[in-house]
């Protein structure tokens, strides 16, 4: 097998490979403080990236903070819907 037919094979099956993602969405009740705790403690985010995300979430009014396998984002989601955000997983 060539080198390029390989890396074409490996670029599909990434391709093919979902991944999901917790969208979390702007309210008018969590506060930045605890919107950022809960990120970095519900996603394992630097404190720098769950204030980036507080602050989209605020301006733009949802933003992505985690990607991956739903089995991973599912407990990750619970724990923000626990603390009182509002999020989904897509």
């Amino acid at each position: 097998m060539t080198k390029e037919k390989y890396a074409e094979e490996l670029l599909l099956e990434e391709v093919e490979l979902k991944q999901n993602e917790i969208v979390l969405f702007n309210d008018e009740v969590n506060t930045f403080d605890h919107v950022i705790d809960t990120l970095i403690y519900a996603c394992d985010h630097v404190p720098e990236q769950a204030e980036q995300c507080a602050l989209l979430v605020h301006y733009k009014g949802k933003c992505t903070v985690k990607t991956g396998s739903y089995e991973d984002l599912k407990p990750r989601c619970s724990k923000l819907l626990q603390a009182g955000l509002s999020a989904e997983i897509v």
